[in-house]
């Protein structure tokens, strides 16, 4: 039986609308204040939440209420929002 003959593969070259820009590439890294302040308010806001949960809703802020909850997770929101700006 005769053998089949074997196909050549084309080289892929991707098209140039397409690739990544080089601005990207060679921007600047962020400033050291970012991490810092984004692990901070998950920290202040983890504590927050702990403080309004064992005080059994009396502090940190008794007048608040449940918007206690809004502050904590507030903060935790924020860094998630800070950390997604980290290069």
């Amino acid at each position: 039986m005769p053998k089949s003959q074997v196909r050549k593969k084309k080289v892929y070259t991707p098209p140039t609308d397409v690739r990544p820009s080089q601005t990207a590439a060679t921007s600047k890294p962020s400033p050291i204040w970012l991490p810092i302040a984004a692990v901070s308010l998950i920290v202040f806001g983890i504590g927050w939440l702990v403080v309004y949960y064992l005080s059994e809703t009396l502090y940190p802020v008794a007048a608040w209420g449940y918007w206690n909850l809004a502050v904590g997770f507030g903060a935790m929101v924020s860094s998630l929002i800070l950390l997604s700006r980290w290069r």
